[in-house]
């Protein structure tokens, strides 16, 4: 088994002190913002989804270790790419790309400068091969997968890219912040990276693109969608 938790297990990440550069947040912690956030940040569950994903997360790794069971937990952060329909609450990435190409208003709760990581789809299904071929090795542990810290992106340097691409800037509201909502994520893939060799392939830069065409050559894949609903 490879249970795919999520980064919202280690809650609003409040004890890490933050500092604003430019329009993004990052640690003052040099290690973190050098490298990013590793299995050893204290658990922390806020909202359902965290809690039931947390809850989860630590039955399979309490079964791996009482009863044997082959299986491993992927703490994820952002993931993304073609043939993600993104709404406002899962799929973030693709959800800003499609607005924008349909002309609809972005909404960014907070101010847009909080800051993750973002992992293209490609990546994420080679490291799930690779825990499958190391299972035996690997099971009872936790590891954290995501783009690390050479694929960040704030919301506004996002939307910043996505005006780019698109020749226009994206329409934006701004909302509240939501609760518990995470000023600054990133991965540390470094415990994963060590027992299997891996590393992201795809820059941000290239995946966002890759999406953005995706998303562009789907549009009437979408309209049919909505329609049949």
């Amino acid at each position: 088994i490879i249970f795919t938790s999520t980064n919202k297990v280690y809650g609003s990440l409040e004890d890490i002190d933050l500092r604003l550069n430019g329009e993004r947040y990052e640690p003052v912690d040099e290690k973190i913002c050098a490298s990013g956030v590793g299995e050893d940040q204290h658990l922390d569950f806020y909202s359902p989804y965290g809690c039931s994903k947390g809850a989860a997360d630590q039955y399979i790794v309490d079964y791996a270790r009482t009863f044997g069971l082959p299986a491993v937990v992927f703490r994820m952060s952002c993931i993304y790419g073609p043939h993600q329909f993104g709404t406002e609450d899962q799929g973030w990435v693709a959800h800003f790309l499609i607005n924008a190409l349909e002309h609809r208003p972005i909404t960014i709760y907070g101010d847009g400068k909080q800051v993750r990581d973002v992992l293209f789809v490609d990546d994420l299904v080679e490291a799930l091969l690779l825990a499958h071929k190391h299972i035996r090795t690997l099971s009872g542990q936790v590891f954290n997968i995501g783009g690390g810290a050479d694929n960040t992106t704030s919301l506004r340097e996002l939307l910043a890219v996505i005006g780019q691409l698109h020749e226009g800037k994206p329409r934006i509201r701004f909302a509240n912040w939501r609760p518990g909502d995470q000023r600054y994520y990133v991965t540390n893939f470094a415990k994963f990276h060590t027992a299997t060799g891996w590393s992201p392939r795809t820059g941000k830069l290239e995946g966002i693109r890759r999406l953005y065409d995706w998303v562009r050559a789907s549009r009437h894949a979408r309209e049919r969608m909505v329609t049949a609903g």
